[in-house]
């Protein structure tokens, strides 16, 4: 089973439902804004990807937070929660295969990921 997290009006979630569509890959769309995210699957991503990573820094979610909260993001629970909090924080999208998670989406990086 391969589900893909994002939002859909997000450009690179877009991006990467069209190449799973082109390339015939069966997933399920996850719109976290919509239909919520729970702590187990951001602890399933924690298991694969550092909280980094799945932390989105550039984004505008992540400016608009005050600052006290930005400096109180300092390990994966903080993060955790923070993500849980404002799902828009998480760097889009996170697509979750049955053996691993990977964030963002570029064409090379999926075709690394499903054709080798």
């Amino acid at each position: 089973m391969i589900t893909l997290y994002g939002i859909p009006n997000c450009d690179t979630v877009k991006k990467a439902r069209v190449w799973l569509a082109d390339q015939q890959r069966d997933f399920t769309f996850h719109d976290f804004k919509k239909q919520g995210l729970d702590a187990g699957t951001v602890a399933h991503w924690l298991r694969h990807l550092d909280w980094e990573v799945l932390v989105n820094k550039k984004g505008t979610t992540w400016r608009g937070l005050p600052d006290e909260r930005k400096a109180a993001v300092l390990d994966a629970a903080s993060a955790t929660a923070l993500m849980l909090e404002f799902p828009s924080v998480i760097k889009r999208p996170v697509l979750q295969t049955p053996d691993t998670c990977h964030v963002g989406f570029k064409p090379e990086q999926y075709d690394q990921i499903f054709n080798s």
